[in-house]
């Protein structure tokens, strides 16, 4: 057997979005964080919302049979508040290349302190684009693509029919990248676009020949459940250009 439907969630909002959005609002070069990456946690909102996870599954016309995890606490918590009330998921893996983007020396900056402390590493981003710009002791889109890339050669081959992976925003865009053929130029034009919001279902159905996108950062179960829909787009690492 192998997956025909795979399911994309990003974890809810975290203590770390809201830090790093507030930091943007005030204008200031730092984003007032204690905790690593890999130890932040969900908010109270982002709590709420990961329980609100339960109802597309419950709904499902088919369950996960099988779930991996990013090793962050925030997505483990998403996972784990998501299914207490829903449907029980057989198998729950935690893989590392399921992680976030590593941002090396601009981890914890805005794009205004990148521009302050680094502005040659704002100058490179611009120069190279989004997709390839590799901060130095961090990643490139492209980087997390091959950790990705490694991941789906032995996701696909799961022995169930329909998958869940409960993530990140820049994991979730890469994946459905990656799956649909998307080169850079589409993948840019799309990222541009669209958001992965804190909580939301992507899903994507295999057809025998190709994936097919079937809904993209749905959050219908948290405006039927009241839950706040928040918009955080991640950790900048240099102002949009």
């Amino acid at each position: 057997m192998a997956l025909k439907e795979l399911w994309l969630v990003r974890h809810g909002e975290s203590v770390g979005n809201v830090a790093a959005t507030g930091a943007e609002v005030a204008g200031a070069e730092v984003i007032a964080l204690e905790d690593r990456d890999a130890d932040v946690p969900l908010s109270a909102t982002g709590i709420e919302q990961a329980r609100a996870l339960a109802t597309p599954l419950l709904e499902a016309a088919e369950t996960p049979q099988i779930a991996w995890l990013s090793p962050y606490v925030r997505a483990q918590q998403t996972f784990v508040l998501g299914v207490e009330n829903g449907p029980a998921i057989g198998q729950a893996l935690t893989d590392e290349r399921l992680r976030d983007r590593e941002l090396g020396i601009l981890d914890l900056l805005t794009w205004r302190g990148v521009a302050a402390r680094h502005p040659e590493e704002a100058a490179r981003r611009a120069r190279l684009g989004k997709y390839y710009h590799r901060p130095p002791g961090g990643e490139s889109w492209a980087d997390v693509s091959l950790r990705l890339r490694s991941f789906l050669h032995d996701a696909l081959d799961a022995d169930a029919r329909v998958g869940l992976v409960v993530a990140h925003d820049a994991v979730v865009m890469l994946l459905v990248a990656l799956l649909t053929g998307m080169d850079e130029p589409r993948l840019m034009q799309f990222a541009a676009a669209n958001t992965v919001l804190n909580a939301s279902v992507t899903r994507l159905r295999f057809d025998g020949e190709r994936w097919e996108l079937i809904d993209f950062s749905d959050v219908r179960h948290l405006a039927e459940l009241g839950a706040e829909i928040t918009v955080h787009p991640g950790s900048p690492d240099v102002q949009p250009v």
